[in-house]
């Protein structure tokens, strides 16, 4: 069969226009021929010069007095009867596997470029799928299998009789099978150093989609396969001589999943190469089912953990890609959990660490003794803490390990302190080694740190909230002095501490810190008074000298929250700023001499 590569215009050209050249391609050698306006070639023309069988024909222009022949070839395609495989595959794991075991079951095979010559070193009979299109690979692979000999094989039902006659007609076979897998998009534009642009481009698959979205649209009769690791699977179903449809169903919505999450990073990518803005019109996030979860936040809602495939993702950190080293399997909440803890603790500098219960921290502390910090952590709110997530931002060694293992909670300096999961960077091999003995439940993770810049996402009824993550620290900003006193260089340090705290706590939330270390906070409360009375109850007769932060500002101050914070002894307090009465504030912190911090920064957490 010809396959042409042609210019054709929508009509015929006026008499007083130039002669069209027309280049017609065969599958040995081309031939040029000039057409006058009077015998254009229409497109009607041309798609029945192209299905035609006889090695030569000759074609009519509209006019008799231009005439031109064509070489065509027939295709080659293996012996009617036998049952056809179409593979055509970028990752050939397991190839060799898949061929055999067709082969075994009688299957003759159809292939392309380095597919088809790995299946002939594995010794594989193979029929190349340019025998069976006569035309060859071309414009550097662009085009290979985009031929009605493959596309019309693939798609034709054989419940209708007129489907089947045309195949008859123009000598083109069925196939049963089709594996096809994709070229390496994701992981060249990912890799290490990146890639140009040119070179992206060229790693589009736009053949490979086609012939797979094909055959699982016919699965009915075509068996569709992206995935090595359902290899075993096809060959035992071949096996057998039953029909089961929901396996065909099951393997179709496979193949328009790869696709689809093939065509999102592909989105994903090129839109990156238009704009900086993160808001794009459109918006598909490809997320892959690590694993099945017992239950969801209650033992009544069933559950599942998913992986954030999207490329701004990789190599991006977070919990969703931690090594489990030991324990149960993460439930639900412990996501959660471990997700907010280990959030907190990588954005502090100094060696960290951080308590967590129920996503709120409720212990943090920061020390060069690691061993320090973490005592100081759990011993901030020893009953929530018990129970809760601890997490590090440095190694875990053997001694912080024994620590873990052996601490006692501050409340009776008895009962040996209980986690559900250590989250840490990296552990020392022996370090790793007494965790584990710790306890066979206690959930063991390594997590690298959540870049900065990520695009933030939501669930709310019927739609999606989509925002920057809130990557400021202080650091970032400028903590601005509003009233007559200023604080001490130490007390600015406690105030940025509390300010970096309290952005993790849930609203409305106020955080008390002295010392580089939490004393109390006090989360979620409908209003902002209750917080600070929780805060200040857990700080107990340390909030002495103490900073406090809040997340948002005071919308009052006179017998209120900021008059509350001052007669309790706090020394320096930091907000946003931007209440209708920050006079007021003000005024009351200069009544009792404390230092007020504006920030200009709120840090909501919902």
């Amino acid at each position: 069969m010809l396959g042409l590569g042609l210019a054709v215009g929508p009509a015929a050209p006026a008499a007083n226009t130039p002669n069209t050249n027309l280049l017609l391609l065969s599958s040995n050698k081309q031939i040029q021929t000039n057409f006058s306006s009077s015998s254009f070639l229409t497109p009607c023309s041309v798609r029945n010069a192209h299905l035609l069988h006889s090695s030569c024909r000759t074609i009519k222009a509209m006019a008799a007095e231009d005439t031109f022949t064509v070489t065509t070839h027939d295709s080659k395609f293996p012996a009617s009867g036998n049952r056809l495989a179409l593979i055509s595959l970028s990752d050939k794991k397991d190839l060799a596997l898949l061929g055999n075991g067709l082969q075994d079951l009688g299957y003759k095979i159809v292939s392309t470029g380095g597919t088809a010559s790995a299946l002939e070193s594995a010794g594989l009979s193979v029929t190349k799928v340019e025998q069976i299109t006569s035309f060859p690979e071309m414009l550097d692979g662009r085009v290979k299998t985009l031929h009605p000999n493959v596309h019309g094989g693939i798609l034709a039902r054989r419940d209708q009789k007129h489907h089947m006659e045309a195949l008859s007609k123009h000598g083109i076979g069925t196939f049963d099978v089709v594996v096809v897998n994709l070229y390496p998009f994701y992981e060249k534009v990912t890799s290490t150093g990146g890639i140009e642009f040119e070179d992206g481009v060229e790693n589009i698959d736009i053949g490979g989609p086609a012939m797979i979205r094909a055959a699982a649209k016919n699965h009915k009769d075509v068996l569709v396969v992206v995935d090595s690791e359902d290899y075993p699977a096809l060959l035992e179903y071949l096996k057998g001589d039953k029909v089961d449809q929901q396996f065909r169903r099951k393997l179709a919505w496979k193949a328009f999943q790869h696709v689809a999450s093939y065509d999102s990073a592909v989105s994903e990518w090129l839109w990156k190469q238009t704009t900086e803005d993160k808001f794009r019109p459109s918006l598909t996030v490809p997320i892959l089912l690590k694993s099945p979860l017992r239950y969801g936040e209650n033992p009544h809602q069933k559950a599942a953990f998913y992986v954030d495939k999207s490329l701004s993702e990789v190599n991006a950190g977070g919990v969703a890609t931690a090594i489990q080293h030991h324990g149960k399997e993460m439930s639900y909440n412990n996501y959660l959990d471990a997700d907010a803890a280990w959030n907190c603790v990588s954005e502090f500098r100094n060696p960290t660490c951080v308590v967590v219960k129920h996503t709120n921290p409720c212990g943090v502390a920061s020390r060069n003794d690691i061993l320090e910090a973490y005592r100081l952590a759990v011993k901030a709110d020893p009953v929530s803490a018990f129970g809760g997530i601890v997490a590090f931002n440095i190694e875990v060694d053997e001694a912080l390990a024994k620590e873990i293992r052996e601490f006692r909670s501050p409340t009776d300096g008895e009962t040996r302190m209980f986690y559900e999961i250590v989250v840490a960077p990296k552990y020392t091999k022996k370090g790793l080694e007494i965790l584990r003995g710790k306890s066979k439940t206690l959930r063991i993770l390594e997590a690298n740190k959540n870049e900065k810049g990520k695009l933030s996402l939501r669930q709310v009824g019927g739609g999606w909230l989509a925002q920057d993550s809130d990557d400021l620290t202080p650091q970032d900003i400028q903590f601005k002095v509003v009233t007559q006193k200023a604080p001490q260089e130490s007390e600015l340090g406690d105030a940025e501490f509390a300010w970096l705290c309290v952005k993790h706590v849930k609203s409305n939330a106020i955080v008390i810190a002295k010392n580089n270390c939490m004393l109390g906070m006090g989360s979620g409360q409908p209003n902002r008074l209750e917080s600070l009375r929780i805060a200040l109850k857990k700080a107990g007769e340390e909030v002495k000298g103490a900073a406090l932060a809040s997340d948002a500002f005071f919308p009052f101050a006179w017998k209120d929250a900021v008059e509350e914070a001052c007669e309790s002894g706090v020394s320096v307090i930091a907000e946003p700023g931007g209440s209708i009465r920050d006079g007021d504030a003000i005024d009351c912190c200069n009544k009792y001499g404390v230092s007020l911090l504006f920030t200009n920064v709120r840090h909501f957490r919902h």
